[in-house]
């Protein structure tokens, strides 16, 4: 009987306490949750009340990850009516209205995420509202990577291959590797989270070949390439000597030969025409003389 009379005065005392209790009491069953961005996701706030939903009153709000300062409205209960924020219109909206606070997002984007809290009152509870709160993070993945190279592809220049993607959650890890002829991996200096570079110095013709860049996060992998080419001067050979100078030889050969026959029809046309001059002296000295000599004897 004893014993009956102790466990009736404490379950007294704990009902007379929770009466006195005058605040809605809010839970979140978790607090953290993740989505791939483009599917939904359900936000989970339960409540508990001893005064009737009447006058219950919902709001949950946003505060990004980048701007803690500035919390943003999702969507609000206010006795029977439900209002949307114009960034959530069409994407939210409550679970199992009036029985918990879950709302479900759909669509979700990257900028969805952040901390969001749901407020509960309901008067005529005088105590501050209940308040829950978690974390969501929308997860994205890794974009297509652009692949750059910059530089001098001489022998004994400097190459810098530059790996850029636009977005990825969690961030992507990023890595350069050589494929052909050899497979190597490179080591790489990030220029911020969505950069990775890689600089080649004093290359050689060792460095031609292709490389890749992989970006990798929890949602998978992608892939871009870089076909590197090292320019190698032509340096002259002694079969390329002997030749040239064979060609040389000939040219000037040829040249003495032309010389030569010139200078040949030069003279030989001016043999002929010492001939054809002394021919014809002789031949006005013949014809003349008949005559002188008829008139010496007149």
């Amino acid at each position: 009987m004893h014993g009956w009379s102790q466990r009736l005065f404490i379950i007294t005392c704990l009902v007379f306490e929770f009466l006195q209790y005058d605040a809605v009491r809010v839970t979140v069953r978790e607090s953290s949750v993740e989505v791939v961005r483009g599917d939904f996701i359900t936000l989970p706030c339960s409540f508990f009340t001893m005064m009737p939903l009447i006058r219950l009153s919902i709001i949950w709000t946003l505060t990004p990850f980048s701007d803690q300062d500035h919390p943003t409205q999702v969507i609000v209960y206010d006795q029977g009516q439900v209002i949307e924020s114009p960034s959530f219109t069409g994407r939210v909206a409550f679970a199992n209205m009036p029985w918990n606070a879950d709302i479900i997002l759909n669509e979700t984007r990257v900028s969805d995420a952040g901390i969001y809290r749901c407020l509960v009152s309901n008067p005529p509870d005088t105590g501050d509202p209940g308040i829950g709160e978690l974390s969501l993070r929308v997860l994205v993945p890794p974009s297509l990577p652009v692949c750059m190279w910059e530089g001098n592809t001489d022998v004994g220049g400097t190459v810098t291959l530059t790996c850029l993607i636009l977005e990825g959650v969690p961030t992507p890890q990023m890595t350069w590797e050589k494929l052909e002829p050899d497979h190597i991996t490179l080591p790489i200096s990030m220029g911020g989270e969505l950069m990775g570079l890689v600089q080649i110095s004093n290359i050689s013709g060792q460095d031609s070949g292709v490389y890749r860049c992989s970006v990798t996060n929890t949602l998978g992998t992608q892939n871009c390439y870089v076909n590197l080419s090292v320019y190698i001067p032509k340096q002259a050979t002694a079969p390329g000597l002997l030749q040239g100078a064979l060609i040389t030889l000939s040219m000037g050969l040829v040249l003495l030969t032309l010389v030569a026959l010139v200078l040949w029809l030069h003279r030989s046309a001016q043999e002929s025409k010492w001939t054809d001059g002394c021919v014809e002296e002789c031949y006005n000295e013949i014809t003349c003389t008949p005559s002188v000599v008829k008139r010496s004897f007149v």
